[in-house]
């Protein structure tokens, strides 16, 4: 059975619940690279099933989610109240080839992503973190949530990475 959108944000949120986000996601590039650097490139590009990411589309997809986050953080910042799009991720790993990317590739962006969105992060002025979008899907999201959606999204395929190289 599917998990509705209701479900699994509040999953996402559930795992950040009293811990600093900012703080989560600055982690996580260290954290992947600890974790990866070890794994052979080869065992990285298992799916673990039909229809799932391998370790390496996974990878790409967190440096593409974290520019797509970076885009609508600026966006919002310039003209709080924008409409903001959605985007299918699995379209996005299949045209997007991640399966061809090295992780070390995605990593390296995700990590250069990351460090410039915590940067903005913290030079944001306190009523900053109240201008929002609305997300064509999720409706009314502002830079406050989007901060807790990514840690929680960290948080979230950590858990499946971790899952996929418990035997490795």
């Amino acid at each position: 059975m599917m998990e509705s959108f209701e479900a699994y944000k509040k999953r996402i949120l559930d795992y950040v619940k009293g811990r600093n986000p900012l703080e989560l996601q600055a982690q996580m590039p260290d954290i992947l690279e600890s974790l990866l650097k070890s794994i052979p490139a080869e065992r990285l590009l298992i799916n673990p099933s039909p229809g799932k990411w391998s370790v390496t589309e996974i990878v790409a997809h967190l440096a593409d989610d974290e520019l797509v986050g970076a885009y609508r953080i600026r966006t919002i910042l310039s003209r709080p109240g924008t409409d903001i799009q959605a985007f299918d991720q699995a379209e996005w790993a299949i045209r997007g080839k991640y399966q061809k990317i090295p992780v070390a590739d995605s990593l390296a962006l995700f990590r250069r992503l990351r460090q410039a969105n915590i940067q903005l992060f913290g030079l944001l002025e306190p009523a900053q973190w109240d201008y929002y979008g609305i997300h064509a899907e999720r409706g009314i999201e502002s830079i406050r949530d989007i901060a807790l959606y990514y840690a929680g999204h960290d948080i979230n395929h950590l858990m499946q990475i971790k899952e996929m190289l418990k035997d490795a």
